[in-house]
């Protein structure tokens, strides 16, 4: 019997899979664990015109914002928490550049269980009287067939790509989770469910052997996952659960850097066109900031 096939690509393979005006969908929620390895490598490949369909999202959505990179956003949040708001996404959609679909955060992730389960729509009854249905056209009324209840259609997500970043997987793409789970976690397993192309990005490649003596742990079977790519610290400067910190100076670098789109081409210059590739990226952040970075108290 042939060995299966191997996954693994390079980070710029992997971005080939992503087309202009693609429907792409980014793992992680809000500011943890966001696959930011590959959105770097998306805005340097000049990607164009993409919709970003998500659930709660930060500094993925506002990078590509200013880079160039989108045409429409789909999710329930924009903003980087206590770091303040996202001001590369602000000023795009204030200006009418970037259009913004707004869903409740329920809701967006309702919209990625009707594509799990290969449904048109989701439906839910708790919208009644919510601003969300006058802004949203997308979002269908009905009675419900059974008790005849006022209910909402929420059209399924329907990613052409999804991209999670995780601890580990081996060759073939099977990736593996933390026992212990949080959202984030939770949610890119939903997310790696509702799509046919999935990129994962992973901190580490493990052997065939490890997948199987943690089989319990693979929550994404390699039949799921489209490429695996080895990115150590991929998620930087957004934290990995039982791995690393949020890189909190690299962040408020970052939303200084937002303030005006002269300070922010800048910062594209020297954390994203300059680079090479990760290696280059991880250089100029320096070893000794990621070295305080390791999440020490999680793995005892």
């Amino acid at each position: 019997m042939n060995a299966p096939a191997s996954k693994l690509k390079t980070l710029d393979e992997a971005v080939a899979l992503v087309r202009d005006g693609a429907r792409l969908a980014l793992g992680g929620f809000a500011v943890y664990q966001k696959p930011m390895a590959f959105v770097r490598a998306l805005a340097r490949a000049r990607r164009k015109d993409l919709t970003i369909v998500g659930t709660a999202n930060s500094y993925d959505i506002d990078l590509l914002a200013g880079a160039g990179c989108l045409k429409t956003v789909e999710t329930s949040y924009v903003g980087l928490e206590k770091f303040g708001l996202a001001r590369n996404f602000r000023r795009q959609a204030e200006s009418g550049a970037l259009k913004v679909v707004d869903y409740p955060e329920m809701g967006s992730w309702d919209r990625f269980r009707a594509s799990q389960e290969g449904l048109a729509f989701w439906p839910v009854s708790f919208l009644g009287g919510n601003d969300v249905l006058t802004h949203n056209p997308a979002i269908k009324s009905f009675a419900c067939p059974i008790t005849g209840r006022p209910m909402q259609a929420l059209p399924a997500a329907e990613p052409d790509v999804v991209v999670i970043h995780a601890v580990a997987a081996d060759e073939q793409g099977n990736v593996i989770f933390p026992a212990h789970r949080l959202l984030p976690q939770n949610g890119d397993v939903l997310l790696a469910r509702s799509c046919e192309t999935v990129i994962v990005t992973v901190e580490k490649i493990v052997s065939k052997a490890f997948i199987r003596k943690h089989a319990r742990l693979n929550e994404v079977p390699s039949y799921r996952t489209t490429a695996v790519v080895e990115v150590p610290w991929g998620a930087h400067p957004t934290p990995v659960l039982s791995r690393y910190l949020a890189d909190e100076q690299h962040m408020s670098e970052y939303v200084e850097a937002s303030t005006t789109p002269e300070a922010f081409d800048a910062y594209l210059q020297r954390y994203v066109f300059e680079p090479r590739d990760q290696h280059d990226y991880l250089e100029r952040v320096g070893a000794a900031r990621l070295a305080h970075l390791f999440d020490l108290e999680s793995l005892l």
